[in-house]
């Protein structure tokens, strides 16, 4: 198998080659996989061709010229190494030169594992696994021992990356930003609930944005929450048309600070849900039905009179239903006053609740957390799965253009379409 590695041409065919390798491979009976395997024998071939390639460029002439001689530096035989790669752990012959001025690239001096190994390591992270799961992880899939310190500082390499995603610039304007909570535990002296507190904005190109990650005590405030605002906007965010939020206390005061043009708009979806919680399941479905036309009702007037229909009905079985919509009114009629397609944006939270699952996910797996920090890193790590260029962005799973139109009519002069993101 070894001698086939090394006649590979540079060039041709790539399937038919790796159809040949497979095939022979199993001719001989060697697996594809771990220590001996196929990938095994190719990533070393590989590695030790574009090391000798590299000492080849550092020396200038190739290995036997003649055109070495005398010049001073020339090769000085190999030695052996192990590095951790995607298919597990690899010996291969590192070359060397006689001054040892020589610097690989590819695989570095003191290197143990290959660049690789860190996205393994922040992916399986960002779906909650500990450190200790995935140690056994890597021991249980490639063979490899990697220790828990190993995997703490793989994964604190993030942090400065985190630092300058929290701090980079944001948008002029956005149609809607939804602000949004998760709750981890924290373990600082005794375990506590805290919030994690996120804000995704839609973009004017119909792009999710997840501008930011704000730890919270659960006592936040009007001074918190136009702190954690001024910030967005310092980042550049002049203008936001509409903000989505669940009844956290001061912040929509802080909005409207904040950006004075802004609408506060009660999260539909959450009202929805905290009507049920007062009520006996045996009695959701007859809710429902009557909860619906009053969040779809054509005007505000229409809603008031269908809620009051409501309260009339289910008042006395379930007086914190009516308290809960009476609290909220101010901040949920807005809605009512716009165009469908607006509303459907306001809506439409999948994609929201799509991010809020993952976040829960990596939370719930996890269990609790050492520190704050610990519990933004991991929550960061999801976000940065989401988007592989790193800005945290995605794309808004709705009829973008219709919306757009709707936007740009209602909120007349305040968007503007870009493309330069």
């Amino acid at each position: 198998m070894t001698e086939m590695i090394e006649s590979v041409p540079a060039r041709g065919d790539q399937q038919q080659l790796a159809q040949e390798l497979v095939e022979q491979a199993r001719a001989e009976g060697v697996e594809l996989v771990g220590p001996g395997g196929l990938l095994t024998g190719l990533t070393k071939t590989v590695l030790e061709t574009a090391l000798q390639a590299e000492l080849t460029e550092h020396l200038g002439y190739d290995k036997h010229d003649p055109a070495g001689r005398d010049r001073g530096n020339s090769r000085n035989g190999t030695r052996s190494k192990t590095v951790l790669t995607e298919v597990g752990p690899v010996e291969i012959d590192v070359p060397r030169d006689r001054d040892g001025s020589f610097e690989p690239v590819i695989v570095r001096k003191r290197q143990r594992r290959l660049d690789g190994i860190d996205q393994i390591v922040l992916s399986l992270t960002a779906r909650g696994l500990t450190t200790g799961e995935v140690a056994a992880h890597f021991a249980d899939v490639y063979g490899a021992s990697v220790s828990k310190d190993t995997i703490s500082r793989i994964t604190d390499k993030v942090v400065a990356e985190m630092t300058e995603w929290a701090n980079r610039p944001l948008d002029r304007v956005y149609p809607v930003i939804f602000i949004d909570a998760i709750v981890v535990k924290i373990r600082d002296g005794q375990v506590t609930n805290r919030p994690i507190y996120v804000a995704i904005g839609v973009t004017v190109n119909g792009e999710r944005d997840i501008l930011g990650l704000w730890a919270g005590d659960g006592g936040e405030g009007a001074k918190f929450w136009l702190g954690v605002l001024t910030e967005i906007k310092n980042r550049g965010v002049e203008d936001v048309c509409m903000v989505v939020c669940d009844g956290l206390k001061g912040l929509p005061e802080s909005i409207t600070t904040a950006w004075p043009l802004a609408t506060v708009q009660a999260c539909i979806l959450h009202l929805i849900r905290n009507t049920f919680r007062y009520a006996s399941r045996r009695d959701w479905d007859a809710l429902a039905t009557d909860l619906r036309p009053v969040y779809t009702a054509p005007t505000e007037a229409a809603a008031a009179t269908r809620f009051e229909e409501l309260a009339e009905k289910w008042g006395g079985h379930y007086p914190a239903v009516v308290k809960l919509w009476r609290s909220a009114w101010n901040e949920f009629i807005p809605f009512l006053d716009y165009d469908v397609e607006i509303r459907r944006i306001i809506c439409s939270t999948n994609a929201i609740e799509s991010l809020n699952a993952r976040y829960r996910r990596a939370v719930r797996a996890r269990g609790h957390f050492p520190t704050e920090q610990a519990a933004l890193k991991c929550l960061y790590l999801v976000t940065r799965s989401l988007d592989p260029t790193g800005r945290g962005r995605a794309r808004w799973a709705i009829r973008w253009k219709p919306a757009l139109n709707a936007f740009a009519i209602t909120f007349e002069g305040r968007i503007v379409p870009s493309t330069a993101n």
